[in-house]
């Protein structure tokens, strides 16, 4: 094995012009699904994440289990941005060679090259303008391990151990993160580290360390946690009182399932008798898990289940019956590409309709759009108190971006004063003194009845219900009528909701030139997109949109502007089309600004596109 195995024929071919940056620079992993790389992958930005750094990670994979391109990206920001910047990464670690073209290719100008030297530099290899270091991860490992499993899976942890030289990551924080990931395990811990130090340590023999690219020690975390969305919503649901669970496997929501069963088993066993004080059951299909979830949610029990659109599809039936029959139920919808099969592991805005109409006939449901995973946790225990509150479905739209990757975010925050509110629900001595019970009277005018759970009171109170018509008083009718007064309640109740979802959140300025309308995980990019834009002096106001039904400062929000860009990731601009529907605003105002190719949306995209329609609109707007 040759000792020094490294290439600078980029730097000086380019004249010296690689790339140069502290703590702001993308470094992306080029690998094979199924190769063990993405925990190799989170540690690294974990480690970064330790010195002191921000850090967006993203983790980009195929739907099979193995075989497949799969990238991961680490943006490391002192700036704090969070979301994707595109452009190309800084820094390729190319370990794939079905992708090893278009990896490659996607490199900035002056970028870093590193690739296992095991085997020769393919002969496709034509760049002159990035640096390009080899390192012979495979002989390294073939020689240093016996097991061919651990020849494989620590080949990723060489790499980390190379990076950690040639960009100046502290080698404690990254084997006190492996020994807390393998729980001190020495099977486990020794051979990791041991594959840590030799990546590292070839590195500092033989390559140029440290690069142009360099971490250094900061103070921008605080108090911030790195946690993915699927995990702080099951949290949620744990603080929000929910005990039963049913779902149907489906990629991106198991990992939320999951969570809350561990959760479960650590908080919700009844430490005297050690019986489970919850019940997840996975059904034989999605259709099978809502009916569980309305059947507990009308027996009283806090119930939720978790899918992704293919599922929201296969509910559609029993999300009409609780909306008409005012059954609670909470479903997380963790969006991906569709429609049908779609791209399973890629993240997309595109169930927004879907989810606000579910069912036939005239059904509005109400949505709540969290901004990243601390948002998931405060939404999802607040979905189990509106669901009941207003007895209706209520869904909380995560989104794969959110759901499945770790994002750096406030800490979650509980007041133990708060209590559950469960709503109108009358006790048997209530129903003792009432001389009329109707379960679909409007007693308060705010379009929510009164109910009670079964068996409240032996005669009296609700027992059953039915998804056919019904009058006031649960009685089965087709009379117009009764009908017509049912359903025009149901709007009422609507319109209470407005005043009770999260209201959306506004940012100002001085001189806008238009307005921007934004929601979901895009609010990642968007306080970043703003700043691009004003270095290129536009200002925008800017508001985020957090729930439908939308508030009335929405609608205002649209008519204060002659132009509103809707920043949305599906094709067929969906937000923008329930603000038309449900708020009667001007679609001329509203000019949709696209992304759905499955990866998430960047500051650029939203940048470039709002510059160019305001440099081709100049002069040219009017006020309607």
């Amino acid at each position: 094995m040759q000792p020094v195995l490294f290439q600078m024929e980029g730097a000086e071919r380019a004249g010296g012009r690689a790339v140069t940056a502290v703590n702001d620079f993308v470094v992306q992993f080029a690998s094979i699904n199924g190769s063990g790389s993405a925990s190799a992958h989170w540690l690294f930005a974990r480690a970064v994440l330790r010195m002191g750094v921000p850090v967006g990670a993203r983790n980009i994979f195929p739907s099979n289990i193995e075989g497949s391109p799969t990238w991961f990206e680490v943006r490391v920001s002192a700036a704090g941005h969070l979301g994707r910047r595109g452009g190309g990464p800084d820094f390729l670690v190319a370990m794939n060679p079905q992708s090893w073209d278009a990896d490659v290719a996607g490199l900035r100008p002056g970028g870093y090259l590193l690739y296992d030297s095991t085997k020769p530099l393919p002969r496709t290899m034509s760049r002159r303008d990035i640096t390009v270091l080899g390192v012979p991860v495979a002989e390294l490992c073939r020689r240093e391990f016996d097991d061919p499993r651990d020849r494989l899976l620590l080949r990723n942890i060489v790499c980390i151990g190379v990076l950690s030289a040639l960009l100046g990551v502290d080698a404690p924080e990254v084997e006190r993160l492996l020994a807390e990931q393998y729980g001190g395990t020495p099977r486990l811990v020794v051979p990791n580290v041991r594959a840590f130090r030799l990546g590292r340590d070839f590195a500092l023999a033989h390559l140029p360390c440290p690069i142009g690219l360099r971490v250094e020690r900061g103070t921008a975390i605080g108090d911030r946690i790195f946690i993915d969305g699927n995990t702080a919503a099951a949290l949620g649901c744990l603080y929000g009182g929910a005990t039963v669970a049913a779902w149907y496997p489906i990629t991106p929501s198991t990992g939320l399932v999951d969570a809350f069963a561990r959760l479960c088993g650590r908080y919700r066993v009844d430490p005297a008798t050690g019986k489970h004080r919850f019940a997840i059951l996975q059904t034989e299909d999605e259709l099978a898990s809502i009916a569980v979830v309305i059947g507990a949610a009308w027996n009283g029990a806090r119930s939720f289940t978790a899918t992704s659109g293919p599922g929201i599809s296969l509910m559609q039936e029993f999300l009409g019956y609780a909306y008409f029959a005012e059954v609670p139920a909470v479903v997380f919808d963790v969006q991906r590409v569709g429609p049908s099969t779609g791209m399973p592991t890629r993240t997309q805005q595109s169930d927004l309709l879907a989810c606000a109409y579910a069912s036939h006939g005239d059904t509005k449901h109400v949505l709540l759009l969290p901004g990243d995973p601390r948002e998931a946790f405060e939404f999802a225990a607040l979905a189990f108190d509106l669901a009941d509150r207003l007895q209706t479905p209520v869904f909380v739209m995560l989104d794969l971006d959110i759901g499945m990757n770790n994002w750096l975010c406030e800490p979650l925050v509980w007041d133990d004063a708060r209590r559950m509110d469960r709503g109108k629900v009358m006790t048997a001595e209530q129903l003792e003194h009432t001389t009329a019970f109707g379960r679909y009277l409007d007693v308060d005018g705010d379009g929510i009845p009164y109910r009670t759970y079964p068996g409240a009171h032996p005669s009296r109170g609700a027992f059953m219900t039915r998804g056919t018509t019904h009058d006031r008083f649960a009685r089965y009718t087709e009379d117009g009528p009764p009908y017509v007064d049912n359903m025009e309640r149901l709007l009422r109740k609507f319109d209470t909701a407005k005043t009770i979802v999260p209201a959306p959140i506004a940012r100002r300025a001085a001189r806008p030139a238009a307005g921007v309308i934004y929601y979901g995980s895009t609010a990642a990019v968007m306080t970043e997109a703003l700043v691009l834009l004003e270095h290129g002096s536009i200002a925008l106001d800017a508001l985020r949109v957090r729930a439908f039904p939308f508030s009335d400062d929405v609608a205002a929000f649209v008519r204060a502007h002659d132009l509103v860009f809707v920043v949305e990731q599906n094709r067929d601009a969906q937000l923008r089309t329930l603000l038309v529907a449900e708020c009667g605003l001007d679609a001329s105002r509203l000019v949709p600004v696209l992304h759905y190719i499955g990866t998430p949306i960047t500051a650029r995209v939203i940048a470039d596109a709002i510059t160019a329609r305001l440099a081709a609109t100049a002069g040219k707007v009017v006020r309607s």
